[in-house]
């Protein structure tokens, strides 16, 4: 397994994960055009993609305007290998040094998503305007030796 930054030409991989998922499922595909995956890698965020013999079995999208976890997803064949975990750190991590002091989520409420976030550290904010459940992390505080 080898995680990378997204680019533009991995935008139909990135589609065919996200569509594959079994949780957290687009109910309307064309809500989530390429074109906008495209705004937030190039525009307002960044992405990773974790391929697996060259094909693309997760990814992660940080959104620096909103200092927000746009998204991650994992294409189900690859679920519980440890490849979301990488993600989000690769995602929080360029958030943290990017300035971000509390990097927020939301996710469908009682689904793996989370229960992962949950026991990943995240702290719950409670139920977003849309009903899903809403998460914090805050930047790591510095200790002193």
């Amino acid at each position: 397994m080898h995680i990378r930054e997204a680019a533009v030409e991995d935008i139909p991989e990135l589609m065919r994960v996200r569509w594959a998922v079994r949780e957290n499922r687009l109910s309307h595909p064309a809500r989530v055009p390429p074109e906008m995956v495209h705004d937030y890698i190039i525009h307002r965020g960044r992405g990773w993609v974790c391929e697996h013999e060259g094909r693309v079995a997760g990814f992660s999208i940080a959104d620096q305007e909103t200092a927000s976890i746009w998204a991650l997803f994992i294409d189900p064949p690859y679920e519980g290998q440890g490849i979301a975990q990488a993600l989000l750190a690769q995602a929080t991590a360029w958030l943290f040094a990017g300035g971000a002091s509390r990097i927020v989520l939301s996710t469908a409420p009682g689904t793996r998503a989370e229960r992962f976030y949950a026991r990943a550290g995240w702290e719950r904010t409670g139920l977003t305007s849309d009903g899903e459940m809403g998460f914090a992390l805050d930047v790591p505080s510095s200790r002193s030796a």
